[in-house]
């Protein structure tokens, strides 16, 4: 019994030791080849003719020439009458809302569950226009960071979202609370999407409250903004040492700084204490236009902020102190924005979107200011990855990148606003969209 009892144990023992690919068939890799009727694998260079893209998993493995034969159990993509190139990137959304008639309502009457909840849907709706990554630069709470983490765990369906957090601006100041009484301002400070600071030990603060809180990235406003209900305009309202201290703050935790700038004053404040994109800059002009050339720093131009904006200020949609700052925008930025393209200052796509899964007629804006449809299509491709400090992963079609990769009926370089109407998607090697309908989610 004695050995017999030895016995049991030394198999026990040994069949616990078996690897676990001993002991069960390993899954088979998941393969898949898409063969693309035209490829823009590089963005900026020439588009290539047919091609082979080979997917293992959630990886590009090759790129092909020609119509390649898939191996036994590889998947086939048939795009071989389609325009393929990299998944788009906008550098500029907010996930978790939209701008309507009833948004300051809508914020003093909605949580951060409110805002989540509306946040799925507003990210998959994303990702199927094509937007494969985004950077959330402001929403209520953790609201962006909790959806971030939903998408790269494989249980909701969304593009990748660096997520900034709240946005840190001063008291009073675009982002903070205001335009509602004492009581519910205060009531509804913690949750919302702006946390106030004032002078440098308290901006320094209110950066590693963010990081701590799962920040990717830190947003400020160094101006005031369009929908602030506050008649405060647009000028600058953050002070040049409180913005050098954010920068500062984020940048020892290696975090890249966006900073939400109208006013001329406010662009060059946030240029000379180094952050790392200016979004908007509405007023850019000679002098801030050689200071984003000395400092090679990003413009997001955003815009179809200003155009949406206009319309709805014409149309009664905005409280009277937004209505007049969205038109005052409007009115200047489009002018202001060709002249920075034309003197060579670097530009990556953002939409600060009003209506998500609208992000790809930033396109025929960004045409209509100076840029190709090749160079626009870089902007949301090669140089946003650039800006997001991800280049080595996204950005381009080439082995080793994630797949990421959507395609449209003909081609983007002829006719720009063919991206306003993706047929096909895939995220991660994950085909969500394919004959431009939206395909089941399958958690991994």
């Amino acid at each position: 019994m004695r050995n017999l009892s030895r016995t049991l144990v030394w198999l026990l023992a040994a069949a616990i030791a078996i690897p676990a690919s001993a002991q069960e068939p390993a899954a088979s890799p998941r393969v898949t080849y898409i063969h693309a009727g035209a490829l823009l694998d590089r963005p900026g260079r020439t588009a290539r003719g047919r091609s082979t893209i080979v997917i293992r998993e959630d990886k590009i493995a090759e790129v092909r020439e020609g119509f390649a034969a898939p191996e036994p159990g590889a998947r086939l993509v048939d795009l071989s009458r389609q325009f393929v190139l990299p998944g788009l990137i906008d550098s500029h959304v907010h996930i978790t809302m939209e701008v309507g008639p009833a948004f300051q309502q809508q914020l003093s009457q909605d949580d951060t569950a409110d805002w989540a909840v509306s946040g799925v849907t507003f990210a998959e709706r994303t990702l199927q226009a094509g937007f494969t990554t985004v950077r959330d630069l402001a929403s209520p709470g953790r609201t962006a960071a909790a959806i971030r983490d939903g998408i790269n765990a494989g249980r909701i369906a969304g593009p990748t979202i660096l997520a900034a957090g709240q946005l840190i601006s001063v008291t009073a100041g675009h982002g903070d609370v205001v335009g509602f009484s004492e009581g519910a301002a205060e009531g509804m400070r913690p949750g919302h999407y702006g946390l106030a600071c004032d002078g440098v030990e308290d901006c320094r603060r209110a950066v590693r409250l963010q990081i701590a809180a799962g920040a990717d990235l830190i947003k400020i406003a160094t101006t005031g903004g369009v929908l602030s209900n506050v008649a405060g305009g647009l000028g600058q309202q953050m002070e040049p040492d409180e913005i050098a201290a954010i920068v500062s703050a984020a940048h020892r935790f290696g975090r890249r700084v966006a900073a939400h700038a109208h006013a001329n004053a406010g662009i060059q404040a946030a240029l000379r204490a180094g952050v790392d994109s200016v979004e908007h800059g509405t007023f850019v002009d000679a002098s801030s236009i050689a200071l984003f050339r000395s400092s090679n720093t990003y413009l997001v131009p955003t815009l179809l902020a200003p155009a949406t904006g206009a319309e709805m200020a014409r149309s009664g949609r905005l409280p009277p102190a937004s209505a007049a700052k969205a038109l005052e925008a409007s009115a200047a930025a489009f002018e202001n924005i060709r002249r920075a393209i034309g003197s060579g200052v670097r530009i990556a796509f953002g939409t600060d979107t009003f209506r998500h899964g609208n992000n790809g007629r930033e396109f025929a804006l960004l045409v209509q200011v100076g840029l190709s449809p090749a160079q626009a299509i870089q902007t949301a491709t090669v140089n946003a990855a650039d800006l997001l400090g991800r280049s080595a992963s996204i950005g381009t079609i080439e082995p080793g990148k994630d797949a990421d990769i959507i395609a449209v009926a003909a081609s983007p370089l002829e006719d720009v606003t063919q991206l306003e109407r993706v047929q096909f998607v895939m995220r991660q090697g994950i085909v969500h969209r394919i004959d431009g309908q939206r395909q089941p989610f399958n958690s991994r």
